[in-house]
């Protein structure tokens, strides 16, 4: 089975609310979808979300990169040489995270299609069942209690707290919605880098003194601020701290280990460039005691299958999920072998992402 050419389509997915954190507010998810076509008529689909804030990368940035560069480089290859073909998408560009990580998903998805198997069982197996937590967006605090509410009734039982664009309100919202989910739902704080050291501490210390632990604290100052992280991490909190922002690659991860900086590693497709990197950062904190989440940009089913696969296939390594981008669509037109069924993500036996149909994508060509 060879790759003989390639599609670029837009996908738009209005959300159920706004997304909101404390750098950028989103009403819709718009990804690139990717289908590298073989001569065997299989095809294989890899998508990428634009998140300029966070990873630098557009919409036309994505499309320029698999279009003119990554998608033309795989022309000819054997959808058996996964690593091959991972090493000409990682070495003919460089950056790029997103259109990377769009073309890894594809080659892996061939290559599972190829061998028969569902991406979870190619990538090494385990049980494939999931359970996500749910972001709610920064708001009023009622905003977000009721929020809390109807994420309960819809079955979640982890919910991302999103917050950092008022410290000094965020100790009583936080309090706030712990009381009303104490005992129903772990809750876990996102900063999205709002915080400084200071403000961290503040807030963190003055909450834990009415609450207790949360389940985990997320990037809450600058990606680059690793001494900031190190500062937190040793200063006794009862909250576990994430690394999101500041972990995109097994090198900046290494390093966080070895700074002792952080309790748990995030990773994420987006940031890693594809599914092969994040293997190797999942193995990597696996030997080192450190656990991993699985998490998600705001993204459709293709890539946040592709993540639910690895987090199955790794479970030993990722204890933590946050794979909610299909569940906070308005729908799914996506249909795959991951089914999010709310706070659960289930994996079936069709070969590869097991993609049967999709629509709602505006084909470019």
């Amino acid at each position: 089975m060879r790759i003989t050419g390639f599609r670029l389509g837009l996908l738009r997915i209005p959300l159920r609310t706004p997304f909101k954190t404390a750098i950028r507010t989103v009403t819709a998810i718009e990804d690139v979808v990717l289908c590298l076509e073989t001569d065997t008529g299989h095809f294989g689909y890899g998508e990428a979300p634009p998140t300029v804030a966070i990873t630098g990368d557009s919409l036309e940035s994505i499309l320029k990169a698999l279009h003119e560069v990554i998608a033309p480089a795989l022309i000819g290859r054997e959808c058996a040489d996964i690593d091959g073909n991972c090493r000409i998408i990682q070495s003919c560009a460089v950056k790029n995270t997103s259109a990377k990580a769009a073309a890894e998903i594809a080659v892996y998805d061939l290559a599972a299609q190829l061998a028969g198997l569902p991406l979870y069982r190619f990538l090494g197996g385990g049980t494939p069942e999931l359970a996500t937590d749910l972001t709610i967006s920064v708001n009023d605090t009622a905003t977000m209690l009721a929020d809390c509410e109807a994420a309960l009734q819809r079955g979640f039982t982890a919910l991302k707290i999103k917050v950092g664009k008022s410290p000094e309100t965020d100790i009583a919202r936080l309090a706030a919605l712990h009381a009303r989910v104490n005992g129903r739902a772990r809750l876990r704080i996102d900063a999205n880098q709002g915080w400084t050291v200071e403000q961290t501490l503040q807030v963190m210390q003055a909450l834990e003194a009415q609450t207790g632990a949360f389940e985990l604290l997320e990037q809450p100052v600058p990606a680059s601020d690793i001494q900031g992280l190190q500062t937190i991490k040793s200063a006794g909190l009862l909250t576990p701290l994430m690394a999101d922002e500041s972990a995109f690659n097994l090198e900046q991860v290494e390093r966080l280990l070895a700074l002792k900086a952080v309790d748990i590693i995030n990773i994420k497709l987006m940031k890693t460039a594809g599914l092969s990197q994040a293997i190797a950062i999942a193995e990597t904190c696996y030997k080192q005691g450190t656990p991993c989440l699985m998490g998600c940009m705001l993204e459709g089913a293709i890539s946040a299958s592709a993540a639910a696969h690895l987090a199955v296939a790794k479970a030993h390594a990722i204890t933590m999920i946050d794979l909610d981008g299909p569940s906070l669509g308005q729908f799914n037109p996506i249909d795959c072998n991951a089914v999010f069924d709310e706070a659960v993500i289930r994996l079936s036996d069709r070969a590869g992402l097991g993609i049967t149909s999709l629509t709602h994508v505006t084909w470019l060509d």
